[in-house]
């Protein structure tokens, strides 16, 4: 289940990614099958050590060009173990939303971005967030450990992406059906498992089979509700060029 959009990420073969907060690898597989060579960093060891059997699986399955790379690496977004200059691409995936010095975030994913270079930050959407702050207190911070620490907007992360350096270069957003499940989710308690409420678990495996089957159906449902309900927003922007940077420090 993809958030990005890589044609507007405009990813070429052989450029160098990285995937912050890769989690368990959706983003990075995909740019290694379109012939990227990645770096997938996340706190989470386990997920980590997910992403690379899995990789290894495609390339013994020919999924992966011979000769593409993939390395990983256990960072802090704050303070990121790469040199400046370091990648064409960057994705942060519903990361954002869960550290509180995001100024600082935006500022080291500019550090490691080459001139030119395109970044994709995804975070929830505003509206569908608010209604599962208003749902549940167990859904964010603090009662979440780990969780959502502020709603963005659209307008706002744009404009701390320009003081980081980035231009801007659009939006769009994605998952509306996943909006819904998660209000739902939130009704009847975040916490609880999913097999506790029936239609938790209903709504749950439908959107299992959805995201494997990935019928016409739905497919042309939640492109035509994303606008509205897209549970996820993407903000594309590109790094300055160190004569035009108005970054602040």
């Amino acid at each position: 289940m993809l958030t990005v959009r890589y044609e507007r990420l405009d990813l070429q073969p052989n450029d160098m990614v990285l995937d912050l907060g890769c989690g368990f690898g959706r983003h990075a597989y995909e740019a290694l099958r379109r012939g990227a060579d990645v770096v997938a960093c996340d706190l989470g060891y386990e997920e980590l050590v997910q992403v690379r059997n899995i990789a290894a699986v495609m390339w013994s399955d020919g999924e992966i060009t011979e000769g593409t790379m993939l390395e990983t690496a256990n960072g802090d977004a704050t303070q990121l173990p790469f040199s400046d200059e370091s990648f064409d691409r960057v994705i942060a995936s519903e990361v954002m939303e869960h550290i509180e010095q995001d100024q600082e975030v935006l500022s080291e994913l500019t550090r490691v971005l080459r001139p030119g270079g395109v970044l994709a930050v995804t975070i929830p959407s505003k509206l569908p967030e608010k209604l599962c702050w208003a749902l549940s207190e167990d859904y964010h911070a603090p009662n979440a450990e780990g969780g959502h620490v502020r709603i963005y907007g659209r307008k706002e992360l744009e404009e701390k992406m320009q003081l980081a350096g980035l231009s801007p270069l659009g939006s769009h957003k994605a998952h509306a059906l996943h909006s819904p499940y998660w209000w739902l989710r939130c009704a009847v308690g975040p916490n609880k498992a999913i097999e506790d409420h029936w239609l938790v678990n209903a709504y749950h495996k439908l959107l299992t089979w959805d995201i494997v089957k990935a019928p016409k159906l739905t497919r042309w449902t939640e492109s035509f509700l994303n606008p509205v309900l897209g549970k996820s927003k993407v903000v594309y922007a590109q790094k300055l060029s160190s004569e035009n940077s108005y970054a602040t420090t």
